[in-house]
């Protein structure tokens, strides 16, 4: 009989007490343990068990389930090895998740780290009545609390360690959660300067200068040491996707996810599965499974975006969204199925994600929206990696992104889609006209065409909305050879030559003072360009009679469009 699946839970003892569905990590711990690293940092894209393997150290580890190591472990891995069944309950740990942190300002930010200081604080109230501890170590707890000091937020964790130490007799492990999760939400609120600050000081006082402290383990999405937030910590080791460490414990491997299939009886489902959820890659290490999205298939065995449905993807919407012409074209091909090279600096540096084209890359491919198949290039920070959308699941993810974006200007962008197809140029700048209007800080407009900007960004993402909406309908061409020149962007109908629906070729121009007058000669402009240079000559080639193409002029002058 099949487990029963508890959707969400994300504690060892509750998942192990109640039988629930459970794949064994636990390796992790006696790998951890056994390498004898002082503070680990492990980045791994969201929903990937990170929580859960921090929670099972807890677990393993905590003198509070002292005694419990056959009930909550037996038969497990790490529970095969006697050395460690001995150091079962045997050190005091210190959890701390910064998931939940994610404040509009830094005020609510500060007030959530606090709040979070305090509860892992209060964890250990007991400390309270030890001999070992002195009156001003009583004091100092005292002062802990939602409203204390930021000094003694950021000293809290150090302190709390010395005084578990001198309790115990032995070194307590600190475990911290998401550490990142506040740092995203920084970015982008606005507030990065004020919460890296803060952040620097207490990973400083609670990982690096805090000799009562045994391990640290940290968890995340991203790693963020260039931005100083690491930056004294000279005993830290960073685990990315391209490290040789721990590849198979975050993450489901082929052969659990084809034992798990069987378990439910769905083994007869995966092929589809794998395109679906499929595709991540550990240093080299492939078929790394989402386990949110496949435990949720397990129990509804319907095919869904489920881990691209959770909380966590504004992050990438926002870096996307704001990307410049040369991303957003890169995105072109990725949504139509292709692969760019990237040159990948793990680090991701948040300051230069709207100024340094390949620092998006870094963020998408720790996040996992991206993957590069084969093992890693030996000169990984000088080497063009090959990069695609990891599975069938972050493509529709990044369809729903894009949606999103026009969704802020009109209600249905399939509109705007309609009037194209159907030759309504009014219908269509009355629409752009709305999204240029809403989404101008996502899609920059340009009033002379000399600004750097142009309309690139915008046009940029009109055909990234009209990738996901025109999808196996059109197939949808930007900045392609045809004629004499490139035209901006071409739809290609996918039913051929013998079909009805029309192709369609559109140049974009921005007002040029010093050659038009008015919106209509730069739209009369774009459109002799279209003749002049034979754009729509690559579609007759295709077999398209000229009377199913239409071609569109679009002008631009600041936030005012026409088509015609």
């Amino acid at each position: 009989m099949a487990r029963t699946i508890s959707i969400g839970a994300q504690g060892f003892e509750d998942l192990r007490t109640n039988g629930y569905f459970y794949v064994d990590k636990t390796g992790f711990v006696r790998d951890w343990w056994r390498s004898g690293d002082v503070v680990t940092l492990i980045c791994r894209p969201r929903r990937f068990g990170k929580t859960l393997n921090l929670d099972t150290v807890r677990c393993f580890l905590s003198t509070e389930l002292a005694g419990r190591g056959g009930e909550l472990f037996g038969g497990l891995e790490v529970w095969a090895d006697p050395g460690m069944r001995e150091l079962q309950g045997t050190v005091p740990v210190v959890s701390l998740s910064f998931a939940r942190v994610k404040g509009t300002t830094y005020a609510e930010t500060l007030a959530g780290l606090r709040r979070v200081i305090r509860v892992a604080v209060e964890a250990h109230g007991y400390l309270r009545e030890s001999d070992a501890l002195t009156d001003g170590d009583r004091a100092f707890l005292d002062r802990v609390s939602d409203d204390m000091p930021a000094e003694v937020a950021v000293d809290a964790i150090n302190q709390l360690c010395a005084m578990l130490r001198r309790h115990h007799g032995t070194a307590p492990v600190v475990l911290l959660d998401e550490y990142d999760a506040p740092m995203e939400v920084a970015w982008t609120r606005g507030y990065w300067d004020e919460a890296s600050a803060f952040m620097r000081q207490l990973m400083n006082a609670t990982f690096k200068t805090n000799p009562a402290m045994g391990r640290g383990l940290i968890t995340g999405v991203t790693r963020v040491s260039r931005e100083s937030i690491f930056s004294d910590l000279n005993n830290l080791v960073v685990v990315t996707t391209s490290i040789p460490l721990y590849q198979e414990c975050f993450g489901f491997t082929q052969a659990e996810v084809d034992a798990a299939l069987d378990e439910y009886g769905l083994a007869d489902r995966r092929d589809d599965v794998r395109r679906w959820y499929d595709g991540f890659v550990f240093d080299g290490h492939a078929h790394i499974y989402n386990p949110w999205s496949l435990t949720q298939f397990l129990q509804f065995g319907e095919f869904r975006a489920y881990w691209a449905n959770t909380s966590g993807n504004g992050l990438v919407s926002e870096v996307v969204r704001r990307g410049d012409r040369r991303l957003k074209a890169d995105f072109e091909v990725l949504l139509s199925g292709g692969e760019v090279e990237k040159v990948i600096d793990e680090q991701v540096v948040f300051s230069e994600l709207a100024t340094v084209p390949n620092a998006v890359w870094a963020l998408l491919l720790a996040a996992g929206y991206v993957t590069s198949p084969g093992s890693v290039p030996k000169f990984v920070e000088t080497t063009p990696r090959p990069l695609r959308l990891t599975n069938k699941e972050v493509r529709l993810a990044f369809d729903r992104m894009v949606q999103g974006w026009f969704d802020e200007a009109a209600s249905d962008y399939g509109e705007f889609a309609d009037a194209l197809l159907a030759g309504d140029a009014e219908a269509m700048g009355d629409y752009l006209s709305e999204v240029a209007l809403a989404c101008a800080s996502s899609f920059d407009s340009a009033t002379r065409p000399s600004e750097r900007s142009e309309p690139e960004r915008f046009y940029h993402g009109l055909v990234l909305g009209l990738l996901v909406s025109l999808r196996g309908r059109y197939s949808v061409e930007s900045n392609r050879e045809s004629g004499y020149g490139r035209y901006d962007v071409a739809l290609v109908p996918t039913d051929g030559a013998q079909g009805a629906d029309p192709a369609v070729v559109i140049e974009f121009k921005v007002f040029d003072p010093c050659r038009e007058e008015t919106l209509a000669d730069t739209v009369a402009r774009a459109r002799a360009q279209i003749e002049e240079r034979a754009y729509a000559a690559g579609l007759a080639v295709r077999g398209i009679a000229p009377e199913r193409i239409r071609t569109y002029g679009i002008a631009f002058r600041g936030k005012e469009v026409l088509v015609g």
